[in-house]
């Protein structure tokens, strides 16, 4: 089959597609027929070698890209009993230190991390649901903010913000969100109460204009990180979606979330997607072998959605 790996890291460049055999489900695994893989952020940092430089890589000689899959279900392993082939189904491939991702024709992940796929929903549409679905849903767990609390969202246009707001309205949370001055619209459709423009001088100050002392927590899909942190009240609540947190002033209680496969909540997020009460959103489409031009794109910015790989 063929599968796109980097060898060296680099740039765009240093993706190639390549033939390699087909992988086998074993034990509690399920292999997945890809019908379409999504295109993330996280995709461009791992082929550029920053991942392994912080040390959150484990070294090997062939490094698999690809986080997002939305295929069917070709093979199942010993010890399966929730999917049969031919099912259609999502899932998360959340470990860096294997030779496959993704952004392959063929994929082996275990049971645990797929769901059945949205009702309804084409595979490029359902593929960028995974990774930033259960981020967001993830990170909202970390926050542990009652009905009626108010959340900022940085980077509400985004993948993740966009569920993120998305998500906190389902949980009866009131929501500013942070994005540039073109997506006001967008992120009040979303269903955010208030909007913030990125380009403000001085967010926290804007954000504590809407809500007086503070928000009570905060989402940094953006990395804002002190500036995000400063619209948060004292003794609040801050989540980043990457790594080096500001430090928790005021009391402030602070995490990371590290996204985790999750099969029976994106079983869950897959059910309000199928119910249109999440939106899909696909940028734009590659063949499998434009993986390095998927990344150029990518880096360009710019892109409201995800792009998404169809072999």
């Amino acid at each position: 089959m063929r599968a796109v790996v980097v060898r060296s890291f680099a740039g765009p460049e240093a993706l190639e597609l390549v033939e390699v055999p087909v992988p086998v489900a074993g034990p509690g695994q399920v292999r997945v027929r890809v019908e379409a893989a999504g295109v993330n952020p996280v995709d461009a940092v791992t082929r550029s070698g920053a991942l392994a430089g912080a040390g959150l890589m484990a070294p090997c000689e062939v490094v698999g890209i690809g986080w997002d899959v939305a295929g069917v279900v070709d093979q199942v392993g010993p010890g399966v009993t929730g999917f049969v082939p031919g099912e259609r189904v999502i899932g998360l491939r959340d470990r860096l230190d294997v030779p496959l991702g993704a952004y392959a024709e063929y994929l082996v992940l275990d049971a645990s991390a797929l769901a059945p796929a949205p009702a309804g929903v084409p595979a490029a549409e359902a593929a960028t649901l995974p990774l930033n679905g259960l981020t967001a849903l993830q990170a909202l767990d970390l926050l542990g903010l009652p009905a009626g609390a108010t959340l900022l969202v940085t980077g509400g246009a985004g993948g993740v913000g966009g569920f993120a707001i998305e998500l906190a309205v389902l949980r009866g949370l009131r929501v500013v969100a942070l994005a540039g001055p073109q997506d006001e619209a967008l992120v009040r459709e979303l269903g955010a109460d208030w909007f913030v423009p990125r380009d403000t001088p001085d967010p926290a100050a804007a954000v504590r204009g809407l809500a007086p002392g503070g928000v009570d927590g905060a989402l940094d899909a953006a990395l804002l990180g002190i500036p995000a942190l400063g619209a948060v009240r004292n003794r609040g609540a801050f989540v980043t979606v990457s790594g080096g947190a500001p430090p928790g002033l005021r009391g402030i209680r602070v995490a990371n979330v590290w996204v985790a496969a999750d099969g029976p909540a994106l079983t869950a997020l897959s059910g309000l997607a199928a119910g249109r009460r999440l939106t899909l959103r696909v940028a734009g489409t590659h063949p499998l072998e434009q993986a390095d031009e998927a990344h150029r794109r990518l880096a360009r910015g710019g892109l409201r959605g995800r792009l998404v790989l169809v072999p």
